[in-house]
């Protein structure tokens, strides 16, 4: 009775459509969404100039407008927009606290390979109105890796290198 009962199993899972079920790809997953990808990240900053400079003279970004009447200033890196509001009463806004505040814990922006991140780690040493919040280093077991500091007004922002773009060796 075993071995028939077998046969009839082998025989329906051979005759039977089987239907694996796969991630979509991103093709798919951009179809079945309404929303695409991020457009842009809009801050309040305390310290409009500063973090205008932080952004173009450290990080190597570009001006693309702004409204002087608000004031602010969009900048980009050509992938990636951010738009920098200045608050109305700069002495005193309140500082945002990562863990009571509802909003933004931090923005993480990808970082083309380790001698870039050292390099921006340097960087960020040598200004005084920057804090590192800590160096690079592993995220999780590696190779992964990531720092994550505060610009001038206080945005906590994170620097990955992915693990596709950890040399191997380095």
């Amino acid at each position: 009775m075993k071995a028939p009962y077998l046969l009839f199993v082998a025989g329906l899972a051979a005759c039977s459509p089987v239907q694996e079920e796969t991630a979509p790809t991103e093709t798919e997953t951009q179809e079945e969404a309404a929303t695409l990808g991020l457009n842009h990240i809009g801050f309040a900053v305390t310290k409009l100039d500063d973090s205008v400079a932080f952004f173009v003279d450290t990080l190597g970004w570009k001006t693309a407008g702004g409204e002087p009447e608000y004031p602010s200033v969009f900048v980009t890196n050509g992938d990636m927009f951010v738009t920098l509001w200045q608050v109305t009463d700069p002495t005193n806004a309140v500082a945002f606290d990562r863990k009571n505040n509802v909003g933004l814990h931090h923005m993480a922006i990808t970082v083309r390979d380790l001698a870039a991140l050292d390099a921006l780690h340097e960087q960020f040493l040598a200004k005084d109105n920057v804090v590192v919040e800590f160096a690079p280093e592993f995220m999780g077991d590696g190779p992964t890796t990531h720092m994550m500091i505060r610009e001038p007004s206080g945005l906590r922002l994170e620097f990955i290198v992915p693990a596709d773009r950890v040399e191997s060796g380095s």
